[in-house]
């Protein structure tokens, strides 16, 4: 338990003044720095062709987000497919067969890191160094860059240098910054020192970080039919600080952060722990720094912290001191190192941020302690991904707004703006896009045997498959992994649920906030609906309960739920 509030705590401490600084390099003025990152930035602006002082509209914004993501998609894909043609390539690793190719490029793009293949035996050197790791530096920044826009859009609305003030509509003629500045400042300035920090405290605790082939070693057990093994190794630091810092997960081993090359002390352990946490929490604070509005923030933070105590209380009980705890089978899967607590935490803290990273196997849970990160996936905005989680966030708030409009027989306004027809139903086209897919993907798998692959027939592979599809929707990546997912139908099925779970949640909330930002704004009076309140944020926690956990309790019930009841009934 100390661990714990120590992980935690730790977390909020180095997160706060990380976020005041997130602020002020959102923001874009001066700073101390520029002569430094300057040297590196103008360069890239040049050879991108932008002016980073020119504000786009949101449809700008928009436009270069999903080209950008477009161009890097094609260069990535292209790498997979060539890679034993290429460079740094020490073990001879084979090109990946183009389905995985493109499931495994569309993963890190969405920034979730879903694996169907295993680094270590799959990837070279080449594609680790850039095609992953690149895209685990880059894409969390993408997601930091639409919420600021979000929040420019519905803090500090101004004409956009790209708008025609008479031709155009009013939401077109909001300026939401600079998409090209706002990646780029957030990447130089912020991602990659973080993550050479990082790097070099888990360089410190003997992650491996060479370019030079792994090691041939003579297996103990000769009864494991192998006279020599050889041990992989690589630049595995600097994989593994973007991957916790950016809230990507994946591995360069297939184990994951169980495998001791990747995690091999506890300090490593609370290290990754901690990275995970930091730059979802300091999004919180940024909030704060940036629009002013400070109540918000601590709203924000408040709604967030509760739902991640709960989790993680829940989590650590049901997998080490529950009934079910008491079993040795449940130690199957699991890293005997860190026992059935750290597990559990681990568990519970990367499923509420959109990070897939594990040290043990969510398969191995027990069943019951196996539903919480499902749940944690679900809300998608316990701390969520960087940008990301604060996005669902925003169109949990707006929801609200809308609904405690209704209830208390109020105009439903935010910041003195209405939420009319044409929101509403961009706000129910995400509701609704979350149940209709998961489920919809799930009931298809369950259905056809001969591509399902679970590795239980019974409740347990209910799990497995809903799970991997709740996964690939939240972004997170993480998996049963119990589930034989190397395959084209659940490449090709995930790789869709992936862009569904991406894009219209990144650039709804957006399109929303440009189109309030453009209405005139309403005094406040005693009737305005005061949302910086204790009040709300019950409401705010009620509603999220409602979406999330309500509208999936059957799949909940015939997965985990009927799971537990089956071991615990005989």
């Amino acid at each position: 338990m100390t661990e714990i509030l120590l992980i935690v705590l730790a977390s909020i401490v180095l997160a706060f003044p990380l976020g005041l600084y997130l602020a002020r390099v959102m923001r874009g003025g001066p700073m101390r720095g520029d002569a430094l990152f300057g040297w590196i930035e103008k360069p890239l602006y040049r050879v991108l062709g932008v002016n980073p002082a020119r504000g786009m509209s949101w449809r700008g914004y928009v436009g270069a987000f999903l080209l950008s993501n477009l161009v890097i998609a094609v260069l990535v894909q292209a790498v997979f497919m060539t890679q034993a043609w290429l460079p740094f390539n020490p073990d001879q690793i084979p090109n990946m067969r183009w389905d995985t190719a493109l499931h495994t490029m569309v993963s890190f793009l969405t920034n979730t890191n879903q694996q169907h293949y295993s680094g270590q035996a799959q990837l070279s050197y080449f594609s680790q160094m850039t095609a992953i790791t690149g895209l685990q530096v880059v894409t969390p920044m993408m997601g930091l860059a639409l919420v600021v826009a979000t929040l420019r859009a519905l803090f500090g609305a101004a004409p956009a240098a790209d708008a025609s003030a008479d031709t155009l509509p009013a939401d077109r003629r909001i300026d939401v910054g600079n998409y090209y500045a706002d990646v780029v400042r957030s990447c130089v300035r912020f991602m990659l020192p973080l993550c050479l920090l990082w790097a070099v405290l888990l360089t410190s605790q003997g992650v491996p970080s060479t370019l030079a082939g792994g090691p041939t070693a003579t297996p103990i057990d000769a009864a494991a039919g192998m006279e020599t093994q050889k041990l992989p190794l690589g630049p595995v630091a600097a994989m593994v600080a973007a991957k916790q810092l950016g809230t990507n997960g994946g591995g360069w081993y297939g184990p994951n952060s169980s495998m001791p090359l990747e995690n091999p002390t506890p300090l490593s352990n609370a290290l990754e722990l901690i990275g995970i946490l930091l730059i979802p929490i300091a999004v919180v604070f940024m909030l704060g720094a940036f629009t002013g509005r400070k109540r918000l923030a601590a709203l924000v933070f408040g709604c967030m912290l509760a739902m991640s105590s709960v989790s993680i209380a829940a989590t650590v009980w049901l997998e080490g001191h529950s009934a079910t705890a008491a079993s040795p089978l449940l130690m199957e899967g699991k890293e005997v190192r860190l026992g059935a607590d750290g597990t559990g935490l681990w568990a519970a803290i990367t499923t509420q941020v959109s990070n897939g990273s594990v040290n043990g196997m969510h398969d191995s849970l027990s069943p019951l302690a196996g539903a919480v990160p499902m749940v944690n996936m679900l809300i998608n905005a316990i701390w969520g991904g960087i940008g990301c989680g604060l996005q669902q966030f925003i169109v949990y708030l707006l929801l609200g707004v809308f609904l405690a409009g209704l209830m208390t027989g109020r105009t439903p306004e935010l910041l003195g703006r209405k939420l009319e027809t044409p929101q509403v139903k961009l706000l129910a086209l995400l509701v609704l896009l979350q149940p209709i897919t998961i489920l919809a993907f799930t009931a298809i798998t369950l259905a056809i045997p001969s591509i399902t692959g679970t590795s239980n027939p019974a409740f347990h592979g209910v799990s497995q498959v809903f799970y991997e599809y709740v996964s690939a929707f939240a972004n997170n990546g993480s998996g049963f992994e119990g589930l034989g997912d190397a395959t084209p139908w659940w490449n090709l099925s995930c790789t869709l649920v992936l862009l569904l779970g991406r894009y219209p949640v990144l650039v709804i909330p957006l399109i929303v906030c440009a189109q309030l930002a453009a209405k005139r704004r309403a005094p406040e009076s005693a009737g305005t609906l005061q949302i910086e309140t204790p009040t709300f944020a019950l409401t705010l926690i009620a509603l999220i309960v409602i979406l999330t956990v309500l509208q999936f309790m059957p799949a909940l019930v015939l997965g985990p739920v009927a799971d537990h009841l089956s071991l615990t009934l005989r």
